[in-house]
């Protein structure tokens, strides 16, 4: 699925794809819409649904990703809900092994990620990510989402990178077009972000799909 010998920089996306997303969807799906309808009595069916709703909006947008945008907009305080359930952050399959033997070749580890800073903080407390890469970038340093070319060109300022010989794995398609836009070359996409969901149906996907990192090991 991949030559090694062709990739000298790894960009990894964190949630689904590094970690699992059972904790993001657990979140967004089901405990904020209870925490939304409890503040507000509304009917939980009806704050579920105007919820999803309302976040589909905007999707593609940085507000998507965004805890301050949504703290004001719903009038919660995300960040701190968040760690109410962080117990449910956790590794996919093979995550650990995989960036332990890439970081053992010499090549570099930068998660390129669009959560907020404070999401990205959470995860770090939770795992020990942050001890296993070598940078971590948000796009919301950028103010731009992964799914625009400016990101690839802001984030080129900062971290160099040969696009033909970089690797970049996430679990959204349209970041992996939008890296592909920009002349990456290597892409691979996740089957199966969320471990309590089916794996998702790709067979018409534009990517190699990784249902698990042992399935790219660096030799």
């Amino acid at each position: 699925m991949l030559n090694w010998q062709a990739i000298d920089t790894v960009f990894l996306d964190m949630d689904g794809t590094l970690l699992d997303l059972h904790f993001d969807s657990h979140f967004w799906l089901e405990f904020i819409p209870a925490v939304y309808a409890e503040k507000n009595q509304l009917d939980p069916d009806e704050a579920r649904i105007w919820l999803h709703e309302r976040i589909m909006r905007e999707v593609g947008t940085l507000q998507w990703y965004c805890f301050d945008y949504w703290s004001k907009e719903l009038d919660l305080p995300i960040t701190e809900l968040k760690a109410e359930v962080a117990d449910k952050i956790g590794y996919r399959d093979s995550v650990q092994e995989f960036l332990q033997r890439v970081r053992q070749t010499g090549r570099r580890i930068v998660i390129v990620t669009n959560s907020h800073r404070g999401g990205v903080d959470l995860k770090f407390r939770h795992t020990e990510l942050e001890s296993e890469i070598d940078r971590v970038i948000s796009s919301h340093d950028f103010g731009v989402p992964k799914e625009q070319q400016l990101f690839w060109e802001k984030l080129q300022q900062i971290e160099p990178f040969d696009p033909e010989r970089t690797l970049m794995v996430d679990d959204s398609l349209p970041v992996l077009r939008s890296a592909r836009d920009y002349g990456i070359a290597h892409l691979l996409t996740i089957s199966q972000p969320d471990s309590q969901q089916p794996p998702r149906d790709l067979d018409d996907c534009d990517f190699p799909v990784l249902q698990d990192f042992s399935e790219v090991f660096p030799d």
